[in-house]
């Protein structure tokens, strides 16, 4: 454990970016009348002392934090340390990280119709194109949300050309756009607004270790890097506080839709909990895996799965609350 921290350490400290922690450290000492540099050496000390990375430290308001407080959050690197040491597997881990993959795993609760241009000609993509407004293009292998788009199929007036641009941009998977409950369309409607949910199966029973909403704010996905926001989830499934953005923006009332998003009530909660419990059922090879839920207009469906989940905890400026989720995945994985 010592080891892959301080591997992980030494790799984040090549990669640091100190112009942009410099300018992240005055925005943050701007919204809490603290000293940039005081701030820019907290920052510091906080990737070496809590395994805080940067960002952690603007999301999580590590600067109005006790030391005490601190120590209750989970941050990227130690989630980092969770997948190396829990999920060995990687046949299963790539089942996971290949949407292409996840989508013949778990073929039967993903509720939408898809195909991979790799393996279709022309006339079935054309077909496929034919029954859909709207479809989504990915890349398989793709993280936070980056080559994803939305397409209208009725743009589409040259399919080889449209096969061509897939192909040469990487992004072999069309699905079929899901159609969300019309509750979470409300929400926002550009995007599927989907769950995060955390799990850890320890081989009898499985854990939930978070419940977040991300919602999408006019993008073609909800990810925090497209623009998205995230809040948390009651057990119960009603958002508890404001959400905030990548840009630490808090938006108690959705921007575009004007829905409340305090008290949002997500639709068909239970049913969507027990889906993540039985697909962390059917993969057992990949211990800790954070889902990305949808609810359909009658059912949870499961958009995809990530053996290197991200982290997602109440903001404390905006929530009120000042303890992270790290007790409760120290009480479910033991360590």
């Amino acid at each position: 454990m010592a080891n892959l921290r301080f591997s992980y350490f030494l790799e984040r400290a090549r990669a640091a970016n100190l112009p942009r922690v410099w300018q992240m450290a005055g925005a943050i000492g701007h919204q809490f009348r603290k000293p940039r540099l005081n701030v820019f050496c907290d920052m510091l000390w906080s990737a070496a002392r809590y395994d805080c990375a940067f960002q952690d430290f603007q999301d999580w308001d590590f600067a109005i934090l006790s030391r005490a407080e601190r120590r209750t959050y989970i941050t990227h690197p130690m989630s980092n340390r969770y997948a190396l040491q829990l999920n060995t597997d990687k046949r299963a881990n790539r089942d996971l990280s290949d949407k292409s993959r996840f989508n013949v795993r778990f073929s039967d609760v993903i509720g939408r119709e898809w195909l991979d241009v790799r393996e279709t000609n022309e006339d079935e993509l054309a077909a496929f194109l034919n029954r859909f407004t709207d479809v989504m293009v990915k890349v398989p292998d793709s993280l936070g949300g980056k080559g994803i788009e939305r397409i209208r199929t009725a743009d589409v007036t040259d399919v080889a050309a449209f096969r061509a641009e897939r192909m040469r941009n990487r992004q072999f998977l069309v699905e079929e756009f899901l159609q969300q409950h019309p509750r979470m369309a409300e929400l926002n409607s550009s995007s599927v607004n989907t769950m995060r949910i955390a799990s850890y199966n320890d081989g009898n029973r499985v854990h939930i270790l978070c419940r977040a909403l991300r919602i999408g704010a006019g993008g073609d996905v909800d990810n925090f890097s497209g623009g998205g926001m995230y809040t948390m989830l009651s057990p119960e499934g009603t958002a508890l506080y404001p959400a905030f953005d990548d840009a630490n923006d808090t938006h108690g009332i959705h921007p575009l839709t004007g829905v409340p998003i305090v008290g949002f009530e997500v639709p068909l909660f239970a049913e969507a909990i027990e889906a993540v419990k039985a697909a962390a059922q059917r993969i057992p090879e990949v211990p800790y895996v954070g889902w990305d839920v949808a609810i359909a207009p009658d059912r949870p469906v499961l958009i995809e799965g990530n053996y290197n989940t991200g982290v997602f905890q109440a903001k404390p400026s905006v929530s009120g609350l000042r303890r992270g989720l790290l007790p409760v995945y120290r009480a479910a994985i033991g360590h």
